[in-house]
């Protein structure tokens, strides 16, 4: 285990100690992230502090969610899904690989936007597998490319496991980073609202105080 990442066990309660110590699998892990609520505000809260708070939006879950798969001997890799400027939010990924395979743990307020199985050979496909389910409040399909997967090993020695410098550092590098583009304007110009059942079914138990209101600052 990761030197910090051992120290961060010590600043736990008893309580989440033994949460933590209970996730075992990716799978474990999503079904943590998904028993908190999702909370619509701009603070990024380090993994510490989503587990002492106990409540999320999805890129601080992501982060909690990458520290969570690294002590299960995955490298610590997040990375951004891009939206249309100003029709939407980001969404943040915690990756794995698992026998050559992508999977992805992400809490989000939509129900399509969460868990992957490491059946994606390549990242793009990965992605792909949410275009038709990353949608805005208006019903227009929104994602529009992807960032690199960012290391947060590179960022341990400012503590982002626990302190607020180290989230925010982490949190700049990953929204300066490029996105690779998975549609062509052409393609996006083309592509029809979700329909009204699928929109319903997305939306299922999602907090309105957290959806992306277009045209709002992003």
């Amino acid at each position: 285990m990761n030197p910090q990442d051992s120290s961060f066990d010590f600043l736990l309660d008893e309580a989440n100690h033994t949460i933590l110590g209970s996730l075992t699998t990716p799978w474990d892990i999503q079904c943590y992230l998904d028993s908190l609520p999702y909370v619509g505000e701009e603070l990024n809260r380090s993994p510490l502090r989503v587990m002492q708070d106990r409540q999320c939006h999805c890129l601080d879950g992501g982060m909690l969610a990458a520290l969570c798969l690294r002590r299960l001997g995955y490298p610590a890799r997040i990375l951004d899904l891009v939206p249309e400027p100003g029709t939407d939010d980001d969404h943040v990924l915690a990756i794995f690989r698992h026998n050559g395979k992508y999977g992805a743990v992400a809490k989000s307020n939509y129900v399509g936007l969460r868990f992957r199985e490491p059946v994606f050979r390549s990242l793009r496909e990965l992605v792909m597998s949410y275009f038709e389910v990353f949608f805005n409040v208006e019903g227009q399909k929104t994602l529009r490319g992807y960032t690199r997967p960012l290391d947060l090993a590179a960022y341990d020695r400012y503590n982002w496991q626990a302190t607020q410098p180290g989230v925010d550092r982490v949190v700049g590098r990953l929204y300066s980073l490029r996105s690779i583009p998975v549609i062509s304007a052409e393609e996006a110009a083309a592509l029809h609202s979700i329909d009204e059942r699928s929109y319903q079914a997305g939306m299922l138990g999602a907090n309105p105080d957290g959806l992306y209101q277009p045209g709002s600052p992003h």
